[in-house]
C-alpha cells in the first residue's frame, strides 16, 4: 500500500481520480480489517473447540471416579459392617487411614422440599414482584432483594432449605399472604435425603501433619 501511495503524484491527479485512489485505500483497509477479523475468529473457534474437548474430558472423568468411589465405598463399608468396626447400619460417616493418606467417608441427611415449593416459590416471586412496584424504592427495596436472594437455587436447580428458612423469620415484615406462602414452604419440607462428600488427606513425612488435597480444578 504504501509503495502505491509513494509512486503515485497526487498533486498531478485529477479530482476523479483522488476519490478512486481513496476509495480503493478505503477498501484495502476494509479488507485488511476484515481479514483480521476472520483470522481472530478462526482462532477463538479452535481455541475454545480444544478447551471444551478437553474439559468435557475432564468431567467425564471426575463422574467416572466419583461413580466409582460411591460403588467401592458401599462394598467397603458392607466388609466392615462384617468385621464389627461399624457400630450400627445407620452408621455412615468414617474415616478410613492407610499409611500417608486418609479418605474420610461423611453423610448426613439433607431436609429438603417437595413439590409444593416450587408451587410456594412462583407465588412468592409473583408476590415480590407485587410488593417492588408498590415500594417507593423498587428493586432497590432491601426487604424485597434479600426474599430474591434467598429464593436462589443451587447448582442442582434446589431451593436451599436454610435459605428458605431465613424467610420465615420475615414474616412480621409482611402481610397474611406472605404468611400463607410461608405455611406452604413449610408443608413441602417433607422429604429428606442422604448426602455423602468424601475428603482425602495426605501426610507430611517431615512434620507429620495431614493437609488436605481438594481435587478441584479451582483449588489447585
Amino acid at each position: 500500500m504504501e509503495h502505491n501511495i509513494q509512486s503515485v503524484d497526487v498533486k498531478s491527479m485529477s479530482k476523479e481520480q483522488r476519490a478512486a485512489l481513496l476509495a480503493q485505500l478505503q477498501q484495502e483497509e476494509k479488507d485488511d480489517r476484515i481479514a483480521r477479523r476472520e483470522t481472530y475468529e478462526a482462532l477463538r473457534g479452535e481455541f475454545m473447540h480444544e478447551v471444551k474437548a478437553k474439559m468435557t474430558e475432564l468431567v467425564t472423568d471426575v463422574k467416572g471416579f466419583r461413580d466409582w468411589l460411591e460403588k467401592e465405598t458401599e462394598g467397603f463399608t458392607a466388609v466392615m459392617k462384617e468385621y464389627g468396626q461399624v457400630k450400627s447400619d445407620d452408621q455412615r460417616s468414617y474415616t478410613i487411614t492407610d499409611g500417608d493418606f486418609r479418605l474420610e467417608v461423611k453423610s448426613n441427611k439433607v431436609k429438603g422440599f417437595d413439590e409444593r415449593a416450587d408451587m410456594a416459590a412462583e407465588r412468592l416471586i409473583d408476590y415480590l414482584k407485587r410488593y417492588m412496584q408498590n415500594s417507593e424504592k423498587g428493586a432497590d427495596d432491601p426487604m424485597y432483594q434479600m426474599a430474591m436472594t434467598l429464593l436462589e437455587r443451587n447448582k442442582m436447580g434446589d431451593l436451599d432449605y436454610k435459605s428458605i428458612s431465613k424467610l420465615y423469620e420475615l414474616e412480621d415484615k409482611f402481610d397474611e399472604e406472605y404468611a400463607d406462602i410461608m405455611r406452604l414452604f413449610k408443608e413441602a419440607n417433607v422429604v429428606q435425603r442422604n448426602a455423602t462428600n468424601y475428603y482425602f488427606s495426605q501426610r507430611n513425612p517431615e512434620n507429620g501433619v495431614w493437609t488436605r488435597i481438594e481435587p478441584s480444578f479451582c483449588r489447585l
